[in-house]
């Protein structure tokens, strides 16, 4: 799998995106904030989310009362949340001035076009949309990688969702992931990476976290998780559902860090006398 110039694959560097989602609260100047902490962490990327509110919620999910800063509906409250052309535009410019890749996960057709209009290198699929066959479908027709998460989801909707997808591309990637926020460490099922591996091995292999901590993400791709996804927040006490589950700027440096020292650790595993190891060699082998 190739996005852009980073080959993703075993033995390759494991793909980290920085996942701004909704964590942004409407404020491009907050976002451009995460961005510098994801750039600085040496992510690969970041990702928000696009949605067009009317067409993912229904007019009485939309009416219900809710308390936000943006008023005191369900519908002010999420439209407070979208960014539109001007504000993407301004997020596409300061990416690409700090050299890191931005793209979405679009929860429904029209924005799917909407993102078109950026060219972006890559989709990804949130595990809410697993099901969502023709959001699929208009995603597999944009011709780029594709990144599914796969939380909630069972084996059937999953091999669903990848059947649709390889009638337009072959560069898929599937993310083990657990759809709570924060999730418990008892209830992450790494173990999902190595079960998405035998069951479609055509695709890639990665893990989005919602947990609190980073071992665990670390544990990921010792497990062989190619791709790593995080949600990352200025503040995990800021407004936001997904601020709780987020790691903060300290937090994303630390755990990228981490991965490619976990990636130089790793090595070959060849058994052999290193070089490194003469000079003991000679000085403590007694039988030679």
């Amino acid at each position: 799998m190739k996005i852009l110039n980073y080959d993703i694959g075993d033995g390759l560097p494991c793909f980290v995106t920085a996942e701004i989602g909704l964590n942004h609260n409407g404020s491009v100047e907050l976002a451009k904030k995460l961005i510098d902490a994801a750039s600085v962490a040496g992510a690969n990327a970041v990702k928000f989310q696009k949605r067009v509110v009317e067409k993912v919620y229904s007019a009485e999910e939309l009416d219900k009362p809710r308390e936000s800063p943006w008023g005191t509906t369900n519908r002010e409250q999420k439209a407070g949340l979208e960014f539109g052309e001007d504000q993407y535009d301004e997020i596409e410019a300061y990416c690409r001035s700090k050299n890191i890749i931005w793209y979405a996960s679009p929860w429904d057709v029209d924005s799917v076009s909407f993102l078109e209009g950026f060219n972006i290198p890559v989709y990804k699929i949130a595990s809410a949309c697993v099901t969502d066959l023709e959001l699929i479908r208009r995603i597999g027709m944009a011709g780029k990688p594709v990144i599914m998460s796969t939380g909630m989801s069972t084996v059937e909707e999953i091999s669903r969702a990848v059947s649709v997808l390889e009638l337009f591309t072959d560069q898929i990637a599937l993310l083990a992931c657990v759809s709570t926020y924060p999730a418990k460490t008892e209830d992450l099922q790494l173990r999902r990476i190595e079960t998405i591996r035998r069951l479609w091995p055509q695709c890639e292999v990665g893990y989005s976290g919602h947990e609190v901590g980073l071992w665990t993400s670390l544990c990921a791709v010792a497990m062989g998780a190619n791709l790593i996804e995080r949600h990352i927040t200025l503040d995990r006490s800021m407004y936001g559902t997904d601020q709780s589950a987020s790691v903060e700027p300290g937090g994303i440096r630390k755990l990228v860090e981490e991965i490619r020292d976990l990636e130089k650790a790793r090595g070959k595993g060849d058994i052999r006398l290193l070089d490194v190891e003469k000079q003991v060699w000679e000085k403590l082998r007694r039988v030679k």
